[in-house]
């Protein structure tokens, strides 16, 4: 059994975003993984201040972040993740805002941990009006090879709930 977390940066809560993860989440829990979803569009995220106050945290401490929101919520949950799965429509040529505020917020739990010894295994689902996924490829592809995190599949496309189901039941 796998904790698979999966960080949800659509607006829409019953959009495309939402149903590639329904039937992902379907075909891992069908696997016998457990699935726990952050709606981040609901959550009070803010960005990172790049206040370099995580440096300072001790070893050990529930939140390594000097901002108290809901990124606690999902820093708790991270640490206990076997699978990242960032799911975001394609917005301006890239993922979400919400997403991307998440991610970055991530530093602070993998500074914290340590970036080598905290290897993850990651997914990437993806919806778009168009067809080109070229930068949102490249910054998650960038994102998980820097952190030696290994790629479990990409799913990209409006309607690709067989993909994301066959994705989910390999985890």
């Amino acid at each position: 059994m796998k904790r698979i977390m999966v960080l949800n940066g659509a607006a829409r809560k019953n959009g495309n975003t939402a149903a590639l993860i329904k039937a992902f989440a379907e075909g891992a829990e069908s696997a016998g993984n457990v699935i726990q979803e952050f709606y981040l569009q609901d959550m009070d995220i803010r960005g990172c201040m790049g206040c370099e106050g995580c440096s300072k945290v001790k070893k050990g401490t529930s939140n390594p972040c000097v901002q108290l929101d809901d990124m606690q919520k999902i820093n708790e949950a991270f640490v206990q993740a076997d699978v990242v799965v960032f799911a975001s429509p394609v917005y301006f040529w890239t993922i979400s805002g919400p997403l991307k505020t998440a991610a970055d917020r991530l530093y602070a739990e993998l500074r914290h941990l340590g970036y080598d010894g905290f290897p993850r295994d990651s997914v990437l689902l993806m919806t778009a009006g168009g067809n080109d996924y070229s930068q949102a490829l490249t910054w998650y592809r960038t994102f998980e090879r820097n952190l030696s995190w290994r790629n479990r599949g990409e799913v990209l496309g409006t309607g690709k709930t067989k993909e994301a189901y066959s994705l989910g039941r390999t985890i």
